[in-house]
């Protein structure tokens, strides 16, 4: 397989910084060096040229912060991503969670736009509005906008190509505001929490999940680091307790790879500040592999 690497190192969408260094860290751990040795060719694109916060002024526009900066930087990613040949793997690199309303767009308009489904891996939905965000950071925004919610400009990237509420699968949930409850429900995306992950075990939600995605031509996988717990990977942007386990991680990760089914993946929310030897880096990397066909046997 033709693995495309693209970085993004935005750190605007949150209110901690740190994750503009993800995609270095990641690096550092032996990403491309890793899945060449999986037997796949990989092509290394650099990174996307975003605005340093600290050049910027911190304004408001809409109740959203940075919002000029991030349409920019979103703008560029779906352009970029978009662009790539046919039959190539995009895994582009974060950078906060924002980056993917730009990686998303442009997985979905490649070739020709196509029907697109989203596996979110992440302690939270990220389903806030301009309305309903407590803090008016984006990175708490993008699956709202990707289906089509929030501010016009976000919402509208790929055009009138949006990922449909119905091909959005949620998993690892712990984090969710009071007003993104109430918008998930009303949209009707599937999403499970570490209640259901508990309960129902990964093998099952990857059922359920083909199963709801079986319609779809094209598969996402969103993987933000928070979604494993703080013990596993401590260096993240918004780390919540109680997540996946490193097993369930990868577990999640194989099986998905033998669907055959994927065809895109974000890595986001690597924060080198709070982390420890690089560990979140490296296990985000060995996600990464197990996705691309990693084996234990």
């Amino acid at each position: 397989m033709n693995v495309s690497i693209l970085g993004i190192p935005m750190d605007l969408g949150a209110g901690r910084r740190g994750v503009d260094m993800g995609p270095s860290a990641l690096r550092n751990a032996q990403l491309a060096r890793t899945l060449r040795g999986l037997g796949h060719t990989v092509e290394d694109l650099g990174d996307l040229k975003v605005a340093i916060p600290e050049t910027l002024d911190k304004h408001e526009a809409g109740g959203l912060i940075f919002l000029d900066p991030i349409v920019d930087a979103c703008r560029a990613a779906a352009e970029r991503v978009a662009a790539l040949p046919p039959g190539t793997f995009p895994l582009t690199l974060g950078g906060d969670h924002s980056v993917s309303m730009g990686t998303v767009t442009g997985n979905g308009l490649r070739g020709e736009p196509q029907r697109t489904g989203v596996i979110w891996v992440d302690a939270h939905t990220d389903y806030n509005t301009p309305e309903s965000s407590p803090s008016g950071n984006i990175h708490g925004m993008p699956m709202a906008h990707l289906t089509g919610r929030g501010d016009e400009r976000l919402a509208r990237l790929g055009g009138d190509w949006q990922v449909r509420p119905e091909d959005v699968v949620m998993i690892g949930i712990r984090s969710v505001d009071p007003h993104e409850r109430e918008l998930l429900r009303e949209a009707g995306i599937q999403a499970y929490t570490m209640k259901d992950v508990d309960q129902l075990g990964i093998t099952r939600i990857h059922e359920e999940t083909q199963e709801r995605l079986s319609g779809v031509t094209r598969l996402h996988v969103s993987f933000d680091a928070d979604a494993l717990d703080p013990g596993v990977c401590p260096g993240v942007g918004t780390p919540v307790p109680g997540g996946l386990s490193y097993r369930e991680g990868h577990l999640l990760m194989e099986l998905l790879s033998e669907s055959g089914r994927v065809t895109s993946l974000d890595i986001v929310e690597v924060n080198p500040i709070l982390d420890t030897h690089n560990r979140t880096a490296e296990v985000m990397v060995g996600m990464a592999a197990s996705l691309l066909g990693q084996r234990i046997m």
